[in-house]
């Protein structure tokens, strides 16, 4: 980048990093806090207390958009599919009912709660994946407004938050041993980092929860090519409906099929799958994926104004916490029924 284009970027950049370093060094201090919760949090304080100037705007957006993307893409080294399918024809059902249940069913509440239709549709994809990587690679085919990501990145940070906390306890009465505890934990908590929080503290846990998470991230790219070709054939009847000469020409085709830097996740699965790729390589992708999603959640959390979001903020916390019961019911019948 030319240092021109650059130096409008470095004030926002530069609070991004000290953001970043200090959402770290909390996470390090307060077990269970991840990182991203606290950037979310951080950026959210920063805004509503009058902090973010007009300096720091074009930077933090470049984070919440560039960064994140990037993040997505190196997602795609922590995906070898060969440990996905060692799931089995079990695990890979409860996962795709679970994604497919948790998208649909979020799309039609908020629907029913009159909801922005591009807000509903990020929910959906957050709480159905991967939380704010999967809302990264669904937001250009949504149409949505700036306010709708920075909500439903910040929905999926609160329920993701409180799996931490309110799962663990329920692996007992819910009747799920060590390993079942995983497989729920996997397939209904959003973010990477969440389910590691939340599966390390049932002994047992993690190494299955872990690989059903990245069974769930690796229908990703699958579930953006359907919200892909939906947005294509609404965008052909728009045109079809509109009069010769007034710009419906040619709509369909500026729907991009996949976003590029979805494409670049699974160049990444591929790469990571070959087995090529040394231990250390992928721990250093690991890193700094995890570095780049801070900074860019702390940026989304710069969007998140209260005021603005209160006009529908009840509605979207019912949207949220109605998702992410959804999900944990859907997973764990998958898990009791499939005997996982």
């Amino acid at each position: 980048m030319p240092a021109l284009a650059l130096r409008p970027l470095l004030p926002g950049l530069l609070a991004a990093t000290a953001a970043t370093a200090l959402a770290l060094a909390v996470s390090a201090l307060v077990p269970g806090l991840g990182p991203t919760t606290v950037a979310v949090v951080l950026g959210l304080l920063v805004a509503n207390a009058g902090l973010q100037r007009a300096a720091l705007v074009p930077g933090t957006a470049f984070a919440s958009r560039r960064l994140l993307r990037t993040a997505v893409v190196l997602l795609g080294l922590q995906l070898p599919l060969g440990a996905v399918l060692a799931l089995g024809w079990q695990g890979l059902a409860v996962v795709v009912a679970t994604v497919a249940l948790t998208f649909g069913g979020t799309l039609a509440l908020g629907r029913a709660l009159g909801l922005p239709p591009g807000r509903g549709l990020l929910v959906a994809t957050g709480f159905a994946v991967c939380g704010a990587s999967a809302i990264a690679a669904v937001e250009p085919l949504a149409r949505a407004r700036k306010e709708d990501v920075t909500t439903a990145v910040a929905l999926v940070t609160l329920c993701g938050s409180l799996a931490i906390l309110v799962l663990p306890p329920l692996a007992g009465p819910l009747g799920l041993d060590p390993v079942a505890f995983g497989a729920w934990v996997g397939a209904s908590v959003h973010d990477v980092g969440q389910v590691v929080a939340t599966a390390s503290r049932v002994d047992g846990a993690l190494q299955t929860a872990v690989v059903v998470k990245l069974a769930r991230v690796a229908l990703l790219a699958p579930l953006v090519a359907g919200v892909g070709l939906a947005a294509r054939r609404a965008a052909r009847r728009a045109r079809t409906g509109s009069r010769a000469g007034e710009g419906g020409e040619g709509v369909s085709a500026r729907v991009p099929l996949l976003p590029l830097f979805v494409v670049g996740f699974l160049l990444a699965v591929a790469v990571r799958s070959t087995g090529l790729l040394p231990a250390q390589v992928l721990a250093a992708a690991q890193t700094v994926q995890t570095v780049l999603l801070v900074a860019a959640l702390y940026a989304l959390g710069t969007g998140i104004r209260l005021r603005a979001l209160a006009a529908t903020g009840g509605r979207s916390l019912v949207l949220g916490l109605a998702s992410w019961l959804l999900v944990a019911a859907v997973a764990w019948a998958g898990v009791r029924l499939l005997g996982l």
